[in-house]
């Protein structure tokens, strides 16, 4: 008992050390927090199990191996794109918000001229600028998440748009070549759709979005497309001046005309309803579009056999074909063919009490065993050129055939604040048949010159 006892202050000591080396180690965990549009059983649910199954154990593996005790707290958002732009508005703009954001490239201008976020290597130095993923993306890609020459965020990947169609419906209007139909004029997408309102008179032929509902993708997705076809888009990068009249845009606001009000080839009420994405998206599925324009995101999270409207057979119902120029040679640079591209990706907040281990979150997502795991979950465009796209042979031949022709949006604030809704509004205008063409240009244009002044605006001849 005697010998016990000599033994008890040393094992008071030693159970005070390892109490203490405990409550030290729990003391010194970093938590680091990130959130994304993203919800189990929702909207990008491939996303949620992948930062689940693989970006946050591993990464807590890695740094645990590395001697430090990082927590990363993951929060789902629901909601809609819009309102979680308000909601990372309101949350930077007070200092505060999540460590690491999923954020859209089409945010980056506005949120960076605000002072909302800053770009990497103000909050990290000039190591934001030698990470090795640099070197596998593209300049164009890099600016997707850019403003001013600065990167201020990792893109995850990019997109292109087209005409998705549907071959059964082709097969029953008798559409000649339907299982690789690509027109090459607006008049031979045109004379497609007047084929298969005359053959299916209970089917919509074509659908090109328009209407403040549909919001970007509105512009995106429809206007734009169409514009380029012209041989035009809504900013002059010669003279730096935003276009508000011009051949070009009467010529595309004719095309909605034509499509929607004087020949019914597409459906007006639908595009002019609150839910109107959903809708097409629910229409089509259901074998009551012809032909929709949309992009990649249609094919892989919306009609995929696990999407949000799947279409079980996909692939051998839904086609696809480049959107044509107005006549071929007759597009943007000279294109025969027009494609569009956006891309989300992932910033840092400025606030962020550890932005050292918020950026190494952020380029552990990005690495190419980061992405390598996403695509995994979810196949798609990824913006490093040594990630390839797995097993999804769709995507691979867009990508190549696309990506070529394709355009971006214009990297100014003013892009988001004033000029895409006013888009919106111009092709809402006729497609609900209250303004004509020349009259919604009309509009248009006083209210972009109202918002830039009319010395950053110009009109080109002919219109």
């Amino acid at each position: 008992m005697k010998n016990m006892l000599r033994y008890l202050p040393g094992l008071a000591l030693l159970t005070l050390v390892v109490g203490l080396s405990a409550q030290t180690w729990a003391q010194q965990v970093e938590v680091i927090t990130y959130t994304c549009r993203c919800v189990t059983g929702g909207v990008n649910q491939q996303t949620v199990q992948w930062l689940n199954e693989f970006v946050i154990p591993t990464f807590e593996e890695r740094m645990a191996a590395a001697g430090r005790n990082v927590d990363v707290q993951f929060t789902e958002f629901g909601g809609s794109d819009e309102a979680l732009k308000q909601q990372y508005a309101l949350d930077l703009s007070v200092g505060r918000g999540f460590d690491v954001i999923a954020f859209d490239g089409f945010w980056v201008p506005e949120f960076a001229e605000a002072g909302l976020i800053k770009a990497l290597d103000e909050i990290i130095g000039p190591e934001a600028n030698e990470w090795e993923g640099w070197d596998h993306i593209a300049p164009s890609i890099q600016n997707l998440m850019g403003f001013g020459g600065k990167r201020y965020g990792i893109p995850v990947g990019t997109d292109v748009r087209m005409i998705f169609y549907n071959r059964e419906l082709f097969v029953q209007a008798g559409i000649p070549q339907w299982w690789a139909w690509q027109p090459h004029s607006w008049e031979e997408l045109l004379a497609t759709a007047r084929q298969i309102k005359a053959a299916l008179p209970d089917v919509i032929p074509l659908q090109i979005n328009a209407g403040t509902s549909m919001g970007e993708a509105t512009t995106l997705q429809g206007y734009y497309l169409v514009l380029l076809g012209t041989g035009e888009q809504p900013y002059d990068f010669a003279t730096n001046k935003w276009v508000v009249r011009s051949p070009g845009i009467l010529r595309t606001l004719q095309f909605y005309k034509q499509i929607y009000i004087d020949e019914g080839l597409g459906d007006a009420r639908t595009q002019l309803l609150s839910d109107a994405r959903a809708r097409t998206f629910q229409l089509f599925s259901e074998g009551k579009i012809a032909m929709l324009v949309e992009g990649d995101f249609f094919w892989r999270a919306v009609v995929s056999p696990t999407g949000s409207n799947a279409i079980p057979n996909r692939d051998t119902v839904v086609g696809w074909a480049a959107m044509p120029a107005t006549a071929p040679g007759s597009g943007i640079r000279g294109q025969d063919f027009v494609t569009a591209s956006g891309g989300t990706g992932n910033i840092l907040n400025p606030n962020s009490a550890n932005p050292q281990l918020a950026w190494e979150l952020l380029t552990f997502m990005n690495s190419q065993e980061g992405l390598n795991a996403a695509q995994q979950y979810q196949a798609r465009i990824r913006a490093r050129d040594d990630v390839p796209v797995p097993n999804e042979a769709f995507l691979t031949v867009t990508a190549r055939a696309l990506l070529p022709f394709t355009t971006t949006r214009p990297g100014f604030p003013v892009y988001s604040q004033t000029v895409s809704p006013q888009i919106q509004l111009m092709t809402e205008r006729v497609v609900s048949g209250e303004f004509s063409p020349r009259e919604a240009m009309e509009a248009y244009a006083l209210a972009v010159i109202d918002a830039v002044g009319i010395d950053d605006t110009e009109e080109l001849p002919g219109f």
